[in-house]
């Protein structure tokens, strides 16, 4: 007789409610295998269980499992940092959760259980004029089929699109007379993902910076369609790597030819994905409507708000100080004019 038979024909006993509940293991691994996740992602979360929860919690039942047992794990876990630890509970979080709608258990032992505070990565833009001088010293300095790492920056720091998406834009997807770019799709593991971050589709406006670098682009792509040793003549992609790759697979390409131009021109290094965050800071700065950057970003309004407040508050702070001032002065005006000599 198997635990689910004894488990049918005893459901009062006490082993068949221990036995016949998935271990934390057994389950971990089920939930794991059915989650529509990319490569990465499975990844992170395996190594999050495996290393932080399994040693403890694997051979337990998980209704045996209570918030009292996961509080003091956590506590007595020597985290890397915040957000390590962070990220490890709401792993767990999402996991208990699914238990609770399989209808293993009642309640998510983990939902009382207090996180860290998100440490936010700093948003640390260039100046309008680094980035015009970084980009000409890229197209100065790179020549050939390189000029296409010259572009790629042009089109990142007037488009605000994320470096992956950036990798993986297509010809088909751009349209030069409607001066638009659909982005759809990303690279994530060395490999094209049909989706975005945050897995919606959406169409991007093309200044004439963007237009600029796309030309580019295209006579790279019509120079590297001559040259014979090509193993990849015709790329699919806007902007292809020099080497044997139809697209650009992970950020060390392009990352080589930033940091090079940045200590070239004594510009305090940052990394590449500030492109993004100077276009979102000059857009706000010029006064554009907060929406429509949320939706060139493919970002909320209420993430654009959060993440790029200072940005936001600057461009009306000296107008609110004016109402301030003319306040003042006129004050005194009024004083002057009713104290007696």
């Amino acid at each position: 007789m198997d635990d689910q038979r004894y488990a049918e024909l005893f459901p009062n006993s006490t082993y068949s409610t221990y036995s016949a509940t998935p271990l934390f293991g057994g389950y971990a691994q089920t939930w794991l295998d059915s989650r529509e996740v990319v490569g990465g992602t499975r990844k992170n979360y395996r190594i999050s269980l495996n290393l932080y929860w399994m040693p403890h919690l694997a051979l337990l039942p998980i209704d045996q499992i209570n918030s009292a047992m996961i509080r003091k794990i956590a506590g007595e876990t020597k985290w890397k940092s915040s957000t390590v630890k962070r990220s490890a509970i709401q792993r767990l979080h999402t996991m208990f959760e699914c238990a609770v709608n399989d209808e293993l258990i009642t309640r998510n032992p983990v939902g009382s259980i207090e996180l860290p505070a998100k440490a936010k990565k700093p948003v640390d833009p260039f100046a309008v004029v680094e980035a015009d001088v970084i980009i000409a010293h890229l197209y100065k300095e790179l020549t050939g089929s390189m000029q296409v790492y010259a572009a790629y920056f042009e089109f990142a720091f007037y488009t605000g699109m994320r470096p992956s998406e950036i990798a993986a834009l297509r010809w088909d997807e751009v349209d030069t007379e409607g001066r638009v770019a659909n982005v759809c799709r990303i690279v994530a593991d060395y490999k094209i993902e049909e989706r975005t971050k945050t897995r919606e589709a959406r169409r991007v406006m093309l200044n004439s910076r963007a237009l600029n670098a796309v030309e580019v682009a295209k006579g790279v792509a019509e120079l590297r369609g001559k040259q014979s040793r090509r193993q990849h003549k015709q790329s699919p992609y806007v902007f292809p790597p020099t080497k044997n790759f139809e697209f650009i697979q992970q950020a060390s390409v392009t990352d080589k030819h930033f940091k090079a131009a940045l200590v070239a021109l004594k510009i305090r290094g940052r990394r590449q994905y500030n492109c993004r965050h100077t276009y979102a800071t000059m857009c706000l700065m010029a006064g554009m409507n907060l929406g429509f950057i949320a939706n060139q970003l493919g970002h909320s309004v209420q993430m654009l708000l959060s993440t790029y407040a200072r940005w936001i508050n600057s461009s009306e702070d000296w107008s609110e100080v004016g109402k301030l001032e003319q306040s003042l002065i006129g004050t005194k005006l009024v004083q002057t004019e009713t104290v007696p000599l």
